[in-house]
């Protein structure tokens, strides 16, 4: 099964809007179109959909991820509104993969840019771990582990001790995808007995400067995607390659 995750688009609902390299729209539709060359079996969208948190953003964003020839999903980022998503298309928590299954994790604290589970979420976490065994794929907005970029990991998921002390006792957690970085990010992290792979993915907006210590965008990089391919046998269990790929 292949899934490609696609974040951070950062749409207007006007078209020729810019952002602060390129404008969004135009970047979101090269990025769509190379995602469907992808064939993909499913698309996350992992949040910051828009950037005037309009209804005519989403409504942009839904039509066109409409057009793609799988079913895709969303959750929300940091500036993203609730209720304007769900009138698009609606929020889910989970969704199965067949031998894998997707859990979709709300991250959004309304009015900051910075992430939190809270015990409510994080509740509602561990009771879909202990219901289901099979090899899992988290998908987020904030990123659980630092960048190492100074005023990004300020404002990432700032209960993440207390999400990562949850998951050490799910060894069926595999893969943890997370938006908001804007730039590509792979670790192995150790997670009690198990090893969980993390991955962020390139912006389909602007890129940001990896390693800053204050906020930058990279103009040297371009937007892009990721693209995880699932796989399970009975003998391995959970297999899976990941890479990004850029537009040009």
């Amino acid at each position: 099964m292949r899934l490609v995750q696609v974040t951070d688009a950062h749409l207007h609902a006007d078209t020729e809007a810019r952002s602060r390299a390129g404008i969004p729209w135009r970047q979101f539709q090269q990025v769509l179109r190379a995602v469907t060359a992808e064939h993909p079996d499913i698309v996350i969208f992992t949040g910051d959909i828009s950037q005037d948190e309009s209804a005519g953003s989403y409504a942009l964003a839904a039509q066109a991820m409409a057009a793609l020839s799988c079913p895709w999903y969303w959750l929300p980022g940091n500036h993203d509104q609730l209720a304007l998503m769900a009138a698009e298309c609606p929020l889910v928590g989970e969704v199965d993969l067949g031998a894998w299954r997707m859990l979709l994790i709300n991250t959004q604290v309304e009015g900051k840019p910075h992430g939190e589970l809270g015990s409510e979420r994080l509740a509602k976490l561990a009771e879909q771990l202990e219901n289901d065994d099979r090899p899992t794929l988290i998908a987020m907005h904030h990123p659980p582990v630092d960048v190492g970029a100074v005023w990004m990991d300020a404002i990432g998921l700032q209960d993440r001790e207390a999400f990562w002390d949850l998951l050490s006792n799910h060894s069926h957690v595999k893969i943890i995808l997370f938006g908001h970085a804007h730039q590509a990010y792979a670790e192995h992290h150790r997670s009690g007995d198990a090893t969980i792979d993390v991955y962020g993915c390139p912006a389909m907006a602007d890129q940001f400067l990896p390693g800053a210590e204050h906020f930058a965008i990279d103009e040297a990089s371009r937007p892009g995607y990721r693209v995880i391919d699932l796989a399970y046998s009975d003998a391995q269990g959970g297999e899976w390659q990941s890479w990004i790929e850029r537009i040009d």
